[in-house]
């Protein structure tokens, strides 16, 4: 019996989620356990006192960041919290209707889910998160982030390659085998156009 047009086979499916909960898992872990390092006494590390790492060009400056990616909007921390799991759900949900198609997209969406859970468990425990790497060549700093941050910038930047790249490069989901199938894909992507407009 074949499977419907559009799902995945089971074994790649499986594989697809695997991937994913790993990635996030691993961002969320590592971020937390660094953080932990850094703030703890054994680190020497003390809160607002840059320490050179690599010269002056990456040095561990411990700040408590009250707001958003990059330090935006301060004082927003539980505001934050509750957009996340909003997020995370939506995330689960993306990974689990169409990770499955492409490697770089599970990759991306468990990128994001690492990056959120990393910062939410901040939020939840703290009412703020722990920032640290600054890099930067004297005054010319860029803002202070954590392992989380990264991930979400790395989402991004591969967030943009799926959406934006890679279609200029030839690069597609597996066009369906038959035309209804194919007019049915082109339907849906019309209705999804219509519903962001």
């Amino acid at each position: 019996m074949s499977r419907p047009r559009g799902e995945a086979p089971a074994g790649r499916r499986r594989a697809a989620l695997i991937v994913f909960a790993l990635i996030a898992g691993t961002v969320a872990v590592s971020d937390q356990l660094l953080k932990s390092w850094v703030v703890s006494p054994a680190s020497g590390f003390k809160e607002n006192i840059p320490s050179p790492i690599i010269g002056d060009w990456l040095r561990i400056d411990l700040i408590h960041n009250a707001g958003g990616l990059f330090g935006l909007f301060q004082g927003s921390a539980p505001v934050f919290a509750v957009i996340t799991v909003g997020v995370v759900a939506v995330l689960l949900a993306m990974e689990v209707g169409s990770g499955w198609r492409s490697w770089l997209v599970t990759i991306t969406l468990g990128l994001l889910l690492g990056g959120a859970m990393g910062n939410f468990i901040d939020r939840y425990h703290q009412k703020y998160v722990t920032d640290f790497v600054d890099i930067g060549i004297g005054t010319s700093r860029f803002y202070i982030f954590n392992v989380a941050d990264s991930a979400v910038t790395l989402a991004m930047i591969l967030m943009i390659v799926v959406w934006f790249v890679a279609p200029h490069l030839g690069v597609q989901m597996p066009p369906e085998k038959d035309d209804a199938a194919g007019r049915m894909a082109k339907d849906a992507d019309e209705a999804s156009k219509l519903r962001v407009g």
